[in-house]
């Protein structure tokens, strides 16, 4: 009796064991050709949503994933030269700088220009109002001079009427004439190519900026800088020193320059 049971516990455990290999059988043969009906989500998958998966972005077409990887690659390789120029440009004189001297300026100026102001702030001892006036051709070929347009004027306003100013209206006309003095002086003829750019950046700047409030065409202009120094503060007393008496502007033409022509 003892040996008829123990036969059959023995055949049942065989069954059992032949059950559980017939299964890890059958799950590795799905997992093999992928035919296999158990679904393993990750554990932040919400039932019922499908999976954001890379073959999304591999079932792209060919031409426009070499587009997205060219584009990638064009704008990190642009924002590295970017880095490494204004690096050589900040950074004290070296061989490397000193022999790219002209691509390393003809890159940072003058957008990206840099300076210590933020350090060490060199504030304004004078004041600049910087007009322009245009010219143009008549249809009978007389030559017409507009009024002097105040520009100075335009960027006081929107800058008093303004919560948050933008340093387009406080800075943008006024670092361009100030970078022209330096480079220019007395003289208005540019003598080395930063300099002739930097004309060029000036007279744009005054032809976008009087092209946005007047209607006539032109195809030249001209600035008018004047100006007048700050003068000292008062005394605690109240009364101001005689040094400080006020002096009379100067007043600076600079040539007529061709622009490209502007017409509303």
């Amino acid at each position: 009796m003892d040996s008829v049971s123990r036969d059959g516990k023995d055949a049942e455990r065989d069954f059992t064991k032949d059950i559980e290999l017939m299964d890890v059988k059958k799950l590795s043969s799905g997992l093999v050709d992928g035919t296999t009906t158990t679904e393993c989500r990750p554990a932040t998958q919400v039932p019922g949503e499908e999976p954001v998966a890379a073959e999304s972005i591999l079932a792209l077409p060919r031409p426009l994933k070499a587009a997205i990887g060219t584009v990638v690659t064009l704008c990190l390789t642009v924002s590295l030269v970017h880095v490494l120029l204004v690096f050589l440009h900040v950074a004290p004189p070296n061989s490397i700088s000193q022999r790219y001297s002209k691509q390393i300026n003809s890159w940072v100026y003058p957008l990206f220009e840099q300076n210590w102001r933020l350090f060490a702030p060199n504030p304004e001892s004078v004041n600049y109002q910087i007009s322009a006036r245009t010219a143009r051709t008549s249809q009978g070929g007389a030559g017409q001079v507009s009024e002097w347009f105040d520009l100075t004027a335009i960027d006081d306003s929107a800058v008093q009427h303004s919560i948050f100013p933008s340093h387009t209206e406080q800075n943008m006309l006024r670092r361009a004439w100030s970078s022209y003095l330096e480079l220019h002086g007395g003289d208005d003829q540019p003598h080395s190519r930063r300099a002739g750019m930097m004309q060029q950046y000036l007279s744009n700047i005054a032809a976008q900026r009087v092209a946005a409030y007047r209607h006539d065409a032109f195809g030249t202009i001209q600035l008018r800088v004047i100006t007048q120094p700050i003068a000292a503060p008062e005394a605690a007393s109240g009364s101001q020193p005689a040094a400080a008496a006020p002096t009379p502007g100067n007043t600076r033409y600079l040539p007529w320059w061709k622009v490209t022509p502007h017409a509303n």
